[in-house]
């Protein structure tokens, strides 16, 4: 015989019920009204019309692909391994990532060339790539296979093959009147919000293990993948273009382009660069370390390390802001602040070591590298014909990325103890890479040339 049912439960769930439904269907509404309003702004200005949107939906869909494969990655090789061990494989990972930029990434360029006239497919061809190497990651790091490796490194080249086709493919989407670091700017703030939203969810992904963040990221390449393809026939147009080259003569390649040498004023911001995106490097892969082998005493390692990601995404946030709310912005004047800005507080750091400095460390890193970049793109805007300027982001984007791997490895490689000492270190380099910079500065070359010393 079936006993009756406690009204006070069956009440009591049933209030759980209505609020569950209440729950999500202000969660839905919430994320209704966040998807047009990130959808108007995307078509703002003539965006929708040029077809610089689609791009933009596309690069939110990217970074936070990205994301969620550096956060899966970060926990298999790094949280979830003994210190020194962590180390090792940190440092062999970095050591692979080397090899896109020696060998691959001299490739890239004339291999997607070919693609020319079919940059849709090529760029939906990285994002395929990406998705389906997540996929293969995601049971390499439950059985623990040695295919860990060559699939991550499978990801990171496809990621620069990516880097390197959408910068050929915004200045083909720019709206009337917009200026391509204007562009660049609406394109890299979408990145900053999928890095934002995307973090969250692949972390509380990563507590069902780091295989789910990578299935998580295996959807989000495949939306790319979609956007991709959808984006307007005219990125394929390669009418005009020519071979940019930073050394030798401007005259016909053997392709049957026209080459056309850098401008010395943005090879002096491209070394400039260097500095602040060899710092960012350096200050990850160190800081990972010591402050999870040596953390600052009072402080949880955990604590510390939120302090310098939030204050490095802050200040990166606050650089992108800058950059495009300032518009009177001397782009030669601004990487050389960025240097010494960097040198002062690394050096201040390295006196007087504490949570404070690592917030400052993290902010002002951060924040030089976005308004480092920013006014990088400003002066290839400026200096290199529009028919080049594909080519010279391309081979920007190639090199700051190849300083950031190298900060990162030595940062690896550095002694922990004490602390004072591996920021010394990147002191002194930072100081050394500042004066070379200076003295390559075009005024100083010119008159050199002049005196004929």
């Amino acid at each position: 015989m079936t006993e009756p049912s406690d009204p006070a439960a069956a009440d009591g769930g049933s209030k759980v019920t209505r609020g569950f439904g209440a729950t999500a269907r202000a969660t839905k509404r919430a994320g209704s009204f966040t998807m047009r309003t990130a959808r108007r702004a995307a078509e703002a200005q003539g965006a929708g019309e040029s077809g610089l949107s689609r791009l933009i939906q596309m690069h939110f869909f990217n970074t936070a692909g990205d994301a969620a494969v550096a956060i899966s990655l970060a926990g298999t090789l790094f949280f979830q391994v003994p210190s020194g061990e962590a180390r090792g494989q940190v440092a062999l990972f970095l050591a692979l990532t080397m090899l896109p930029f020696a060998i691959v990434a001299p490739l890239l360029g004339p291999f997607l060339d070919r693609f020319a006239h079919g940059r849709r497919w090529a760029i939906g061809s990285t994002m395929a790539v990406r998705s389906f190497l997540c996929w293969v990651l995601a049971g390499a790091v439950v059985t623990e296979s040695p295919w860990v490796f060559p699939a991550a490194l499978g990801v990171l080249v496809a990621s620069k093959a990516y880097g390197v086709t959408r910068a050929a493919a915004v200045p083909r989407l720019l709206p009337r009147d917009f200026t391509l670091v204007r562009a660049n700017g609406r394109v890299s703030m979408s990145g900053v919000v999928g890095v934002a939203v995307s973090g969250p969810i692949a972390g509380l992904a990563a507590l069902a293990g780091p295989e789910w963040v990578l299935r998580y990221a295996f959807a989000l390449f495949v939306a790319a993948t979609v956007a991709a393809i959808r984006l307007p026939p005219r990125v394929d147009s390669s009418e005009g273009e020519e071979e940019l080259v930073l050394r030798g003569s401007a005259v016909a390649a053997t392709s049957g382009r026209r080459r056309t040498r850098i401008p010395p004023a943005v090879a002096y911001a491209l070394r400039a660069n260097c500095g602040p995106r060899w710092l960012s490097g350096f200050l990850i892969m160190f800081m990972a370390f010591l402050l999870r082998i040596h953390p600052i005493e009072g402080w949880s390692p955990e604590f510390l390390t939120a302090v310098v990601v939030g204050a490095a995404a802050t200040g990166n946030f606050l650089g992108v802001v800058a950059a495009s709310v300032v518009k009177r912005i001397s782009p030669a004047i601004t990487v050389t602040a960025v240097l010494f800005a960097d040198v002062a507080v690394t050096l201040t750091g390295a006196i007087f070591y504490g949570v404070l400095m690592l917030g400052a460390l993290g902010l002002v890193a951060g924040f030089g590298q976005a308004l480092a970049k920013f006014s990088l793109d400003a002066t290839i805007q400026r200096d290199v014909p529009q028919r080049v300027q594909a080519s010279a982001f391309a081979r920007s984007d190639t090199t700051v990325q190849l300083a950031w791997v190298i900060g990162g490895f030595i940062g690896i490689a550095m002694p922990l103890d004490p602390a004072s000492l591996g920021l010394g270190v990147a002191t002194v380099v930072l100081v050394a890479w500042t004066a070379f910079v200076l003295y390559t500065h075009p005024r100083r070359m010119r008159e050199r040339m002049t005196t004929g010393n």
